[in-house]
This record gives C-alpha cells, structure tokens and sequence, in this order.
C-alpha cells in the first residue's frame, strides 16, 4: 500500500494519541471526518496500524527490575532459532526480543519484579535446554528515551 501524506499525518496522529477523536483526528489529517476515518479503516486492514495501546509508567504500579539481554545460541539451525523463539513468544516478562546479526542471536528486553526474579527467568531459560552457549545481561539503571512514536514521514521514501 502507498501511503501518501494525508495518511502519514493519520498515523503520526495516532500514534501520539491511540484516544483522538475522529474530529481531532480529521483536522490533524486534513480532511473532514468520514474521509479521514475510511483512511483510518483502510490502514487497519492493511495492517499498518496492528493494534491501539496504553503506555503505561510502570514504576508507578511497581518496583521492577529491567535488563537487556545478548543472547547466543551453541547452534544455528533454523530449528535451534525456531525452539527459542517459540518459547521466548510464552514468556510475558520477555517484552522485546530481537533476533540480530553481528556477534550475538538475540537482543531480549526484560522487565521483572526485581533482579532475583530476572535471575530465576534465566534459570529456567538454560534449564529449558534451549542451546544458549551464552548471556550478557545489562541492567537498565535509568531510562533516557523510550519513545513509541516512529517518525514515520522520515522513514517513507515519498
């Protein structure tokens, strides 16, 4: 699908507020309501827009624990890469996980409780079998940027 700039500006829009109107959301676009929302629909079904969500502060909810992790597996059969990655999909304090090229497989974000609760992750990781020859683990400290918004505008190739 090519998008043009009317779209760009749509996703722009949402992706800064996942809540706007659907009049908010038509002035931002440049357009009146119901051409702008049949562009809306029409970038959902083509998938671009997978899904609406709430960013949320978590240290607010909780204390945790962040780290990301490199990975890299003893072997690199496709079947070895496919194994760990069904597991790591059913693992919900894997949020991110990267499969890279360079020196290491993976690049996992993790989010637990706290760093004993990391630990007993990984553990039960490496009792999985999974073929891990090996793990770096960085523990985030603070967080300077973490933003969702993709600018998309600087991306497409118009």
């Amino acid at each position: 699908m090519r998008l043009d700039a009317i779209d760009l500006r749509i996703l722009d829009a949402i992706q800064r507020d996942g809540r706007i109107t659907k009049l908010a959301l038509a002035e931002k676009a440049g357009l009146s309501a119901t051409p702008c929302w049949m562009r809306l629909r029409k970038l959902e079904k083509a998938g671009i827009i997978s899904g609406y969500h709430a960013r949320l502060s978590l240290r607010r909810v909780a204390p945790v624990a962040s780290a990301m992790v490199e990975l890299t597996l003893a072997s690199h059969r496709q079947v070895d890469f496919d194994r760990f990655e069904r597991v790591v999909r059913d693992i919900p304090e894997i949020v991110c996980c990267w499969s890279v090229g360079g020196g290491v497989d993976y690049i996992l974000k993790i989010v637990a409780a706290d760093i004993d609760a990391y630990q007993r992750l990984i553990d039960t990781l490496l009792d999985c079998e999974l073929g891990i020859a090996r793990y770096f683990t960085y523990v985030v400290t603070r967080t300077v940027k973490e933003d969702p918004v993709v600018p998309v505008s600087l991306l497409v190739a118009n």
